[in-house]
């Protein structure tokens, strides 16, 4: 979570900010600006990921002009509608409404009028598993939505403060739950580790104050300014009571909530419409026992290597080194068996890439290009591709005290496995077993997915386009395409090409 950064203001601010302990003061047009800034940058670094840059073509793109016109309106909407719907929502945490929450329910209609698809898709994507876990630790489901304010649904988030992943843990916090965090792995990113220790501090903290929003507030600046908070407020021991005497982030930080929460379940009310990415809903674990390049995997596969460094944020370069410990590695349902049919190759060729060290030579790796974006730096980028600095700048004729300039491209190496002229031998066994989606073809003893054998799927009952391109991990687009499709209806016992 995030740490408080201004705990040196003057002693004059915090008297100015002094109310009645029942005293409920809407933030100034300053300061809500300010506190929404993190928002808007978790969410543009969002949209550069692997799945929206993938899928913004295919996804509908909405200008939302009703949502234009209903913000100008906003203000004429009676407080009464709000405490309605907010009522509605049937939560254990309070869903108080006043002039704070109204100013970042505003707030969140402007932003999310140019981001709800990725927000409601990633939703769909990650609550699931957000909501099994919180009540396994009887932490109310509805505290999912805290991750929108901490890291708009980003697990890549880092924060100023050094605080990483969805729920924004610490260094400090992250060992105290057991996390690892090292040169090459940083489980703060693992969405289901963290979100079980956020689900274990949560719960904690609700332990200590018997509030829920106290407990959000101290998991945002951390008990101690809590305490202070309440014993500069007389013992009070609500939210609202301690609201004038808590760090400035943090008094936003419980309205910011709630109002996330209003927006994720009343947008439409608010003139919003939403496309959706295709992300990978069905995703399985495969546990490795030995080192595993993402480069390899992703050759033998056919995995896109950005599609694994998305599903497995945890590992920081592309080696995960599963010879020290077990690691799981996360990929689309409809590849896991290729995965395993091909497990030894992987581990064989990720042996001999990562043995050839760190500086790798041009004619043995296959070229990418990177554009650089705002607030990247060279260290971000060889972090994301799994290089090292210096290659990185001796590539693209950089000195060592070089800058980056946004728009500008970088000549990324990547390894390729090291090949042969012998070709493996397909076992009966692997004949027997492997599906018809899974055929692959051997050159040079790298597997690759088969051009010319094209794969059909007859549509059963109940299946869409859209399940039907997840279980194939291909895109509804491709499908239409090869099928000459101009609408997504199929029907039952139709026959598609798939690949």
């Amino acid at each position: 979570m995030k740490r408080f950064l201004y705990s040196l203001v003057p002693l004059f601010l915090f008297l100015a900010a002094r109310f009645p302990a029942n005293a409920q003061v809407a933030p100034t047009g300053a300061d809500t600006a300010y506190l929404m800034t993190i928002d808007e940058a978790n969410y543009d670094s969002l949209l550069n990921n692997f799945y929206m840059q993938q899928f913004k073509r295919n996804a509908s793109r909405h200008q939302n002009r009703r949502a234009s016109q209903a913000y100008a309106e906003f203000d004429a909407i009676p407080d009464s509608v709000f405490i309605k719907r907010l009522q509605n929502m049937h939560t254990v945490v309070p869903m108080t409404y006043n002039a704070e929450v109204r100013a970042f329910i505003k707030a969140y209609v402007r932003i999310m009028s140019r981001r709800l698809d990725a927000m409601l898709s990633l939703s769909e994507y990650y609550f699931p598993m957000f909501e099994e876990t919180l009540d396994h630790y009887g932490v109310p489901q509805e505290l999912k939505y805290l991750t929108i304010v901490e890291s708009a649904l980003n697990p890549q988030a880092t924060s100023r403060a050094g605080a990483a992943g969805l729920w924004q843990f610490i260094y400090s916090t992250g060992k105290l739950y057991e996390m690892e965090m090292n040169s090459l792995v940083d489980e703060r990113r693992d969405p289901y580790k963290s979100t079980v220790a956020a689900a274990r501090f949560l719960k904690r903290l609700h332990s200590i104050y018997g509030d829920w929003q106290l407990a959000m507030a101290a998991y945002n600046c951390g008990p101690g300014n809590v305490n202070k908070a309440i014993a500069r407020s007389g013992g009070k021991r609500t939210f609202w009571e301690i609201y004038s005497y808590l760090p400035r982030e943090t008094r936003g930080y419980v309205p910011k909530y709630i109002a996330a929460a209003y927006i994720m379940n009343y947008y439409h009310e608010h003139g919003l419409t939403a496309g959706r990415y295709e992300l990978p809903l069905h995703v399985d674990t495969i546990h490795l026992h030995k080192d595993v390049h993402l480069a390899v995997a992703s050759s033998i596969t056919g995995i896109p290597i950005e599609q694994l460094r998305q599903l497995n944020p945890q590992f920081r370069t592309d080696v995960i080194p599963a010879s020290s410990r077990d690691y799981a590695l996360g990929l689309p349902s409809a590849k896991t068996t290729l995965f395993i049919h091909h497990e030894d190759s992987i581990y064989k060729l990720s042996h001999d890439t990562i043995a050839k060290g760190s500086v790798m030579s041009p004619s043995a790796s296959t070229v990418v290009y990177h554009k650089v974006k705002r607030g990247e730096t060279y260290n971000s980028i060889a972090s994301q591709y799994g290089v090292t600095v210096s290659n990185l700048k001796r590539w693209n004729g950089k000195g060592r005290k070089s800058t980056l300039k946004v728009g500008s491209r970088l000549k990324i190496y990547l390894p390729t496995p090291k090949t042969t002229n012998k070709k493996e031998p397909v076992t009966a066994a692997t004949q027997d077993s492997t599906s018809a989606t899974d055929s692959v073809a051997y050159k040079d003893n790298v597997a690759t997915t088969s051009k010319n054998t094209p794969v059909y799927h007859t549509v059963k009952k109940g299946e869409s386009l859209t399940k039907i391109a997840k279980k194939y991990g291909v895109t509804t687009s491709s499908i239409k395409k090869l099928n000459k499709l101009r609408k997504d209806t199929v029907h039952p016992g139709q026959r598609l090409r798939v690949k």
